[in-house]
């Protein structure tokens, strides 16, 4: 067979396969070595075939890629001593290049796990930094809120609880007369049904004049179950009510939950 036959017959495939009948192997190999056409074929075939190895499985050093083209190149020129038996040398050669080449993609993969694993480490510590940084900053906030109602500035009042409506019910005022600011611990209020909302009043007594000071809302909340109100109209006493959802102008005298006198 001329050089155009062989490189068209698709034998030079299967002689990399080493898939070739030991007479028609034996024709390849003398090919190879006596036809420069046929040689360069055969590495474009075997180019094409590392090509198509690196698309489907993790990159490989160009190192690792020498070293097994070196084995297989041997594994190529190698001649049998008896061309009457069975090359073992050529196919036990193939096989461990085959061996060879699976364990470094085993290798690979195992390592890009490890990597994997390790980002999932990693993200999971930054997490976990984030959290520890919020905790220390609700610490700081609660500390600092601490600090604000226990100083000689604010008085602490308690609101009893309705007996005719929440008997159970309490919250604590610290209000700083000076500066009209108030602190408001609603914790021993029930939590408001749903489209409702606690709302809190500045009363005079007489006669009875309610003031607005604000809803117990997200907005006004500064840690959790306290919140705080500025311009806070000068009180005789504070009135909590529970109102529907965004506030009403004056409040629902029927759901007062919390009332306390303010002492002068």
């Amino acid at each position: 067979m001329t050089a155009a036959e062989i490189i068209a017959s698709g034998k030079l495939e299967l002689y990399i396969y080493g898939a070739l009948p030991k007479e028609e192997h034996a024709e390849i190999e003398e090919a190879i070595s006596t036809s420069p056409e046929v040689q360069r074929e055969l590495e474009q075939i075997e180019a094409t075939l590392i090509e198509l190895a690196e698309a489907v499985a993790p990159p490989i050093p160009a190192m690792v890629w020498s070293h097994i083209l070196t084995a297989i190149s041997k594994v190529r020129t190698l001649r049998s001593v008896d061309k009457d038996k069975t090359n073992w040398a050529a196919i036990t050669g193939w096989a461990a290049a085959i061996l060879c080449v699976g364990g470094l993609f085993w290798m690979l993969n195992q390592n890009n796990e490890l990597e994997d694993n390790l980002q999932v480490t990693s993200t999971e510590n930054t997490e976990l930094k984030n959290k520890i940084t919020t905790t220390e900053e609700q610490l700081a906030e609660t500390n600092s809120i601490l600090d604000v109602i226990r100083s000689k500035d604010y008085s602490s009042y308690t609101l009893p609880g309705n007996q005719a409506v929440a008997p159970e019910a309490f919250a604590k005022v610290y209000f700083n007369k000076k500066d009209k600011v108030a602190y408001i611990d609603a914790k021993g209020l029930p939590e408001a049904p749903r489209g409702k909302v606690y709302q809190v009043w500045s009363l005079l007594m007489e006669p009875l004049t309610p003031r607005n000071v604000g809803l117990l809302a997200i907005g006004t909340e500064v840690e959790e179950g306290i919140y705080r109100f500025d311009n806070v109209p000068d009180p005789e006493a504070f009135g909590i009510t529970l109102e529907p959802e965004g506030g009403s102008e004056g409040p629902t005298l029927s759901q007062l939950y919390t009332l306390g006198t303010v002492g002068q």
